[in-house]
């Protein structure tokens, strides 16, 4: 039985080269875990939310979120996945180019985990996920939906 834990990483994000960048970064500082990518929010609502899904695939998972994308924004399926009772405890990390402080303390107040801005450097970039890659090698994360399967809304 292995001791590592496995973390599977959903990236919803727009930007081909950002999520090229993210991905080749982050399994270069280690991660070879479940990798994937969702292009815009109303992916990501199909995603979690698709009567198709099977509960289980929300289990060790970590979504890094853009904010800015077509059709859905990210703000907006943060709090579709913080109020649904299966989606909550899935940690959520934005990870965008918006470094205004009234949209951090939103995302904040909608409940991100963490909010990282993409430095606009490449170097910088690089090294910013990178060490997200190692953050997400350590980091402790809960069992999604509180172990029932069932949506909030299922179980009234």
């Amino acid at each position: 039985m292995p001791t590592e834990q496995s973390v599977n990483i959903i990236l919803v994000e727009d930007d081909d080269g950002h999520a090229l960048l993210v991905e080749k970064n982050l399994r270069r500082a280690g991660l070879v875990n479940g990798f994937t990518r969702l292009r815009d929010g109303q992916e990501a609502l199909d995603y979690f939310f698709g009567a198709d899904l099977v509960r289980t695939e929300l289990q060790q998972l970590v979504v890094l979120l853009d904010v800015n994308m077509p059709r859905v924004n990210g703000v907006e399926v943060l709090r579709r996945m913080k109020q649904d009772a299966a989606t909550a405890a899935i940690p959520v990390i934005m990870l965008t180019t918006t470094d205004d402080p009234r949209e951090i303390a939103h995302c904040y107040e909608t409940g991100c985990n963490v909010y990282i801005t993409k430095p606009v450097e490449y170097d910088d970039f690089i090294e910013a996920v990178r060490r997200l890659g190692f953050f997400l090698q350590v980091v402790k994360l809960p069992q999604a939906g509180g172990g029932s399967g069932r949506r909030e809304s299922e179980s009234r």
